[in-house]
């Protein structure tokens, strides 16, 4: 019969003496999972000790653990219910442990959140949520143990079960079930409790078979990171394990990184007898494809239709576990899959910490957790972490060892794929018949593009219009692209999705980079919140043709201003991803100039922002 049931690994966790040994230890005994005599074996140890019968000693492996009276490291045991198959792992949950935590509930697919009813909600569980979510964990049962610590009381445990429901709701989680237990004598574990008639939610047994295994690897989008490559005779052969997905030979696939797509030519195997037709999760493969490809380790193979994002600078959860702190700028290396790139933090967004949540942290202390942002040294391949957790998470490494890890968030990141693919492949300059520096002498001036950025309200059109006047009327060759007049034509097809607001910002530099190769002013205004959109079109341009222009304005401010009522309805939900409300804006680090529009009145700004075109554009 245990064949047939569905297999769920879950995770307990909780505080240091809230019964976590105890409660499963008691589950083993419920569900008859005890190995033969070890009931026995309980019933003497407990009377030797002149204790009433620990269900703890039936998990706890080490003496140390008996005598401090502490769960040290991971442990897994294994139990049934009607429906599921469990292979349970009981985590440490003193703080001094926390590696093992993560170790424990990494792989599992739901989790299980002890609180002891006499102490309340401490601030390590806390933290162990935040685990949770960092670790995609999104099956969640609490129970609220000890309840005899409280005599049983109704209104304390609704007490302590709103506190946890909104714990949970504050770190991105929601609990299956809030249950009321007395896990040494099984109240409400297997049986319903008579001494809690009050409650009438189901049992702890009942809340697990209502859990899911996780999708099998197999299901989700094919990836195959290459771990190096081989030539065998003519055979380029890439090397590596299949983490997701399948594939088969002749699917069309795209190697990212570097932006080649091409056919599966063969699977090879070692030692099969046949030739391999399909692969799947799991498999140590070699491929070879229909075309020569550079792709060394550290490459992603997956299919064309649904294909990994590309990007050098990332969201992230990650935690911290040198005494040493981490701070911003700090130098790192990444470990993502088969590849290693450098990787500093440029930001923590927010700290998590057994107190609460953080805002404007400097540093990351010892076993902190933080949402921060990230950027590499070099493009790499990745997947949003709920989305395909094996390509979507990571190691933080320094000359010492794994320091840290973490999981991508990618909500809001561009897509740099478009950026850098270029579909045609017969393409030869041809060289123009003006030469630049005659049309420049024509014209008076030299071409520039003038990259106006900043968040919506900060003046950046009003700012670019008004510039484009004054130049005009001085004899220059300039002209405006706007976020509005793009796109009601060049850009009419793009949505305002992540990946099309990235291709709306890829456009705009081509079309502003030719305009100055023509000798022409052009002056853009956009938002274009991201450091790697606006690289792309300084390096479009020609780095002396391109001049980034930082509008600087609080999002405060900008939001008293709000010319078209856009972040009034921001804050309503009636727009998504609305940048400075629901969406990022990364500030230049680095901007050729910046015009600030909240310390100065507008007629300073358009004078600073036109005596620096004049200098810029002299011949």
């Amino acid at each position: 019969m245990a064949e047939e049931l569905k297999t769920v690994r879950l995770v307990i966790v909780g505080e240091v003496d809230h019964g976590k040994s105890t409660l499963v230890g008691r589950l083993l005994y419920d569900t008859n999972s005890l190995a033969e005599g070890k009931l026995e074996a309980l019933e003497a140890i407990s009377k030797k000790r002149g204790r009433a019968i620990e269900w703890a000693f039936a998990l706890d492996a080490f003496q140390a653990e008996r005598d401090q009276g502490i769960t040290i490291d991971t442990t897994t045991v294994w139990f049934n219910t009607k429906r599921r198959q469990f292979v349970l792992v009981d985590a440490p949950g003193h703080h001094e442990f926390v590696r093992n935590m993560i170790t424990g509930a990494a792989e599992s697919d739901a989790a299980l959140l002890l609180i002891d009813a006499g102490e309340g909600i401490k601030p390590q569980t806390r933290r162990h949520a935040m685990l949770l979510y960092l670790l995609g964990v999104r099956q969640l049962v609490v129970l609220v143990n000890k309840l005899d610590l409280i005599d049983f009381s109704e209104r304390e445990f609704a007490r302590l079960s709103g506190e946890a429901q909104a714990l949970l709701a504050e770190v991105g989680l929601k609990a299956n079930a809030v249950i009321p237990a007395a896990a040494r004598d099984g109240d409400n574990i297997a049986n319903r409790s008579e001494r809690m008639a009050w409650y009438a939610g189901p049992t702890l047994l009942e809340s697990l078979d209502g859990f899911d295994p996780a999708p099998t690897s197999e299901a989700l989008p094919f990836r195959f990171p290459v771990q190096d490559t081989y030539r065998v005779g003519e055979k380029r052969i890439y090397a590596g394990r299949i983490e997701s997905g399948k594939v088969a030979v002749g699917d069309m696939v795209l190697v990212s990184p570097v932006n080649r797509q091409t056919r599966v030519r063969s699977i090879e195997v070692f030692g099969a007898a046949a030739p391999v037709q399909h692969a799947h999760a799991g498999q140590s493969v070699g491929l070879t494809l229909d075309d020569q490809v550079f792709a060394d380790r550290g490459a992603l193979f997956s299919h064309v239709e649904q294909a990994p994002i590309e990007t050098n600078e990332i969201k992230a959860r990650i935690f911290w576990l040198p005494k040493s702190p981490l701070v911003v700028g700090q130098a790192l290396r990444m470990r993502i899959g088969t590849s290693e790139v450098p990787a500093q933090i440029t930001e923590i967004v927010t700290r998590i910490r057994p107190a609460g949540l953080e805002s404007g942290a400097k540093s990351i202390e010892q076993n902190d957790l933080a949402d921060v942002r990230l950027r590499l040294g070099e493009v790499i391949a990745i997947d949003n972490y709920l989305d395909l957790p094996a390509t979507g998470r990571f190691a933080l490494v320094d000359i010492s060892g794994v320091v840290g890890g973490g999981v991508a968030d990618l909500h809001g990141v561009p897509d740099q794929r478009r950026l850098r693919t270029q579909a045609g492949t017969n393409l030869t300059a041809v060289a123009h018949s003006v030469p630049k520096d005659v049309r420049n002498l024509r014209n008076g001036h030299r071409g520039l593009v003038i990259w106006l950025t900043g968040l919506s309200g900060a003046g950046k059109s009003t700012l670019g219009m008004a510039l484009e006047r004054r130049l005009f009327e001085r004899g220059y060759q300039t002209y405006v692209l706007d976020g509005d007049n793009v796109r009601r034509g060049l850009n009419s097809d793009l949505t305002f999705s992540a990946d099309d607001r990235t291709e709306n910002i890829r456009r705009v530099a081509e079309v502003a980079a030719l305009f100055a190769d023509g000798g022409t002013i052009a002056i853009t205004a956009f938002i274009s919140p991201f450091r790697a959109g606006r690289e792309h079109a300084r390096k479009a341009a020609g780095e002396t043709n391109f001049a980034e222009i930082y509008v600087k304005a609080s999002l405060a401010a900008c939001e008293a201003r709000d010319p078209k009522g856009l972040y009034v309805k921001a804050r309503k939900g009636e727009i998504r991803d609305f940048t400075g409300i629901s969406a990022d804006y990364e500030e230049p680090e680095n901007a050729d100039l910046v015009v600030d529009t909240e310390a100065h009145d507008f007629e300073q700004c358009l004078e600073q922002l036109f005596e620096y075109v004049v200098r810029q554009t002299k011949v």
